[in-house]
Formats: C-alpha cells, sequence, structure tokens
C-alpha cells in the first residue's frame, strides 16, 4: 500500500491540469468574443436617412390663354399658352404652317388674347369675312376686334385701307394689347371724324 503523500500527489497535478486547462478555454473565449465584436462593429452597417425628395420648380405664374387655332396647319385644335404670347407661337403649338397655307395673310407678330380663333387660310382661299361673330378672324359679334384682327380683316372698316391696316398692327405690336376702343385715335392718321366712324364697329 502507497503511502499517504504519494497518494495525494498525482490528485494535485490532475487538478492543476484542469485548472490550467479551464484557464486556457476561458482566455480562448474571451479571445473568440473580442475578435466577433471587433468582426462585428467593423462591418456593421447604418441606415442613413433617405434624401429628400426634390422639388420641381414651378412655372412662371402668369394669365393662361385659350386660343382655336384652324386652317392650313398640322394639327387644328384648341390650345392652351401664355399671356404675352404672339401668333407665331399658337401656330408653332399646332404643329406649324401645312405645305397649302397662306402665310401671307397672317401677322405672326401680334400678341393673342384669350379666347380667339386663328384661321389659316390655304393658298388662294379667299381671306375669311370679317363680319358674322363665329369664323372671322379678329371679329367679336359682328364687330371688328382690334386686338386680334389681321390686316384683312381691319381693310374692311371704313376708311381703313392696307396702309392704315398696317399702322394699326405696326401700334398694337410696338404697345402692346388696345386698352380702349379711344387708344385707336394715339394711331397716325385716326382723327376725330375716323374715329367716329370706326367706333361702334369695332371692340376689344
Amino acid at each position: 500500500m502507497d503511502p499517504p503523500d504519494q497518494i495525494v500527489a498525482p490528485r494535485r497535478t490532475r487538478l492543476r491540469v484542469g485548472l490550467g486547462a479551464a484557464v486556457v478555454l476561458v482566455m480562448v473565449g474571451l479571445g473568440i468574443a473580442v475578435l466577433v465584436s471587433a468582426l462585428g462593429s467593423h462591418g456593421s452597417t447604418v441606415d442613413a436617412p433617405a434624401p429628400a425628395p426634390s422639388i420641381a420648380p414651378t412655372e412662371a405664374s402668369g394669365s393662361t390663354l385659350f386660343v382655336h387655332v384652324l386652317g392650313a396647319v398640322a394639327r387644328p385644335g384648341l390650345y392652351v399658352l401664355n399671356d404675352g404670347d404672339r401668333a407665331v407661337d399658337a401656330i408653332a403649338a399646332a404643329g406649324g404652317f401645312a405645305a397649302t397655307a397662306d402665310q401671307s395673310q397672317l401677322n405672326l407678330a401680334r400678341l393673342i388674347v384669350d379666347g380667339e380663333q386663328i384661321y389659316v387660310p390655304n393658298l388662294g382661299e379667299a381671306p375669311p369675312a370679317a363680319s358674322g361673330g363665329a369664323g372671322g378672324v379678329g371679329s367679336v359679334g359682328g364687330k371688328v376686334n382690334i386686338n386680334t384682327a389681321d390686316e384683312a380683316a381691319l381693310e374692311t372698316l371704313p376708311r381703313v385701307g392696307p396702309a392704315m391696316a398696317k399702322r394699326i398692327i405696326d401700334w398694337r405690336t410696338a404697345n402692346g394689347r388696345f386698352t380702349a376702343i379711344e387708344d385707336l385715335m394715339s394711331v397716325t392718321g385716326v382723327g376725330d371724324k375716323t374715329f367716329e366712324q370706326l367706333k361702334d364697329l369695332v371692340t376689344i
């Protein structure tokens, strides 16, 4: 039978080996935990707030005009234009002139007004009558609208020939719309007698 000291010694050795292994396992576990934590923080993602949607700039405020374009154009119809646009803009909105259009009968530089009708005649076609309200270029209720009428329509008025019609359109182009019928007297050649004959036949 072994002495007591020889029996205890192996037990102490086994105890120290077991304790050392436990310490090693704990250290390995801590090392793995630190490594996982470091890798996790390195690879983590942060949700960034979504950018605010951009707001499209609004169109410049201003009045809109409805213009009916008929005749020798690519796409006859009703078009919405802006205040300050001219007849050329209305023709462009309708797709431009047709190949058969008689462009010489229109004043493309004139300002357009809301509710007007622009008729583009074909080559060889007689210009539409200025009277009769519906269908006449620049006519409203049987009166010639001095803001929209072309030269042909103006020449249907008494004492208004080609030269006077051109001066009326030139004044309109330079000064903008007639704001009152009396503004006609600002046109060279329109005196008191001429105005008296015109005032009941025109409108604005």
